[in-house]
């Protein structure tokens, strides 16, 4: 019996079979489709090769053989394309290991891309707060790192990407200054280019800004109105009258530029949903960020799932695009058996960065563009910036209540590393895109 996770070893079995050949075949696209099924795409050209057609006659019926249900028939697996170019326009692909040429095109149901990554932005800092699992304190602390930013001076814009479970912007602004409208309410008006005329009307500022200024985008509005029923529209392309096809994640990173370029900040927050889907990775993937916090408790669930996300920027070869800019964040270090707690959290960052993401080299040394870190290295992203459980903070009924009266001193004892770090990063940044 074959399963799906067993797809690409046995395509990958069968075309070493033909491994002489492959080179005169020249490129290939394997097209495991919305079903999981696999069929082979290659040039038209090919068809004047006696030697190439047959190859591609074994190979097909080598996986029809061993795929069993997720091959196509042999008559029906090789696809002869003029336009090689078209094929992957607007869908996700990855070179197969072991290969040259050779790439798999994997077909999804959603827009979820998380192999697709894209540069940093140039502009103002982008930072994204994720969590695999929800409940780790990530909105907090990116309410408090605004409010502890804009106490240094800075212009932060914060954006409440967590549209499935909104509530950011409750940290930061009380009832009466939230805005008219969100950004759940500008993608759907960007759908009939109706977006611009609820643009300013999106916009808050929080009382909490002090020498600087912050700036929230919240998901909703002060009345949430069919808000389910927006919610499921907001992931939709957008096609213009010219045919071509805008993703909402194309869409968003347009909003974005143009809430910089309307409010000029030095720095841009985006509140992620937690998890593996399409929200979190358009958040951590496609809108240029700079950096990615990786929230973390120390459990099963955490290390299990980040585990699956790096083992797939891995296989999929474009680990090196996005290693740079993550940073684990141990969220709510406990406050008894700290120091036993945080060793353990930051040996089990290391094993997992080692397993996916370092090289094998030295710790420490540079071998061309070659990536590793000491365990005991405190710049080293597997290194947890550490957030302290505090009571004060817990099972809070109004966390914008609890960031007035807060003060420096109460703030740096519970996020004083992560805000210095998060502050040192940012200047690097802007230094970079300065």
């Amino acid at each position: 019996m074959t399963t799906f996770d067993q797809i690409l070893q046995i395509v990958s079995d069968v075309l070493l079979s033909q491994v002489k050949v492959l080179p005169i075949v020249g490129q290939i696209f394997v097209n495991r489709d919305l079903n999981g099924r696999v069929r082979l795409v290659v040039s038209d050209s090919v068809l004047a090769n006696t030697s190439a057609v047959d190859a591609l006659t074994a190979i097909a019926t080598g996986l029809q053989e061993r795929l069993g249900p997720h091959a196509y028939p042999a008559q029906n697996a090789v696809l002869y394309e003029a336009d090689m170019a078209s094929i992957t326009a607007g869908v996700p692909y990855f070179p197969l290991e072991g290969f040259e040429g050779i790439s798999v095109i994997d077909r999804l149901a959603t827009e979820s891309n998380w192999a697709s990554i894209t540069p940093e932005s140039d502009g103002a800092p982008r930072i994204v707060f994720f969590s695999i699992k929800g409940g780790v304190g990530r909105s907090t602390a990116l309410a408090v790192s605004a409010w502890s930013l804009a106490q240094a001076g800075k212009r932060v814009l914060v954006l409440d990407l967590d549209l499935e479970s909104p509530g950011l912007s409750s940290g930061l602004l009380p009832i009466e200054r939230q805005p008219t409208y969100g950004i759940a309410d500008w993608l759907v008006e960007d759908l009939v280019g109706n977006g611009n005329t609820i643009f300013e009307e999106m916009m808050a500022t929080s009382t909490l800004s002090h020498d600087g200024e912050i700036y929230v985008i919240p998901a909703h509005g002060r009345d949430p109105g069919e808000y389910v029923s927006k919610l499921g529209r907001v992931w939709m392309s957008k096609v213009a009258t010219d045919g071509t096809r805008e993703t909402w994640s194309q869409r968003l990173s347009r909003l974005i530029k143009e809430l910089e370029l309307r409010l000029r900040p030095d720095v841009i927050l985006l509140d992620s949903r937690a998890g593996i889907d399409e929200v979190a990775s358009s958040c951590v993937t496609e809108l240029g960020a700079n950096l990615i916090l990786l929230f973390a408790i120390d459990g099963e669930q955490t290390w299990s799932g980040y585990r699956i996300l790096f083992h797939h920027w891995r296989k999929s070869g474009t680990a090196q695009n996005i290693r740079e800019r993550l940073q684990v964040v141990g969220a709510m270090i406990p406050e008894t058996d700290t120091a036993e707690y945080f060793s353990g959290l930051r040996e089990r960052g290391y094993d997992l960065f080692m397993e996916e993401l370092y090289d094998e080299i030295p710790p420490g040394e540079v071998m061309g563009d070659r990536w590793n870190f000491d365990d005991s290295d405190e710049g080293a992203p597997h290194y947890p910036l550490a957030i302290h459980w505090h009571r004060g903070f817990a099972a809070l009924r109004s966390l914008h209540a609890r960031l007035e009266t807060i003060d420096s001193q109460q703030a740096n004892a519970i996020f004083g590393v992560f805000i210095e770090n998060l502050m040192h990063i940012i200047i690097k940044e802007g230094e970079n895109n300065g």
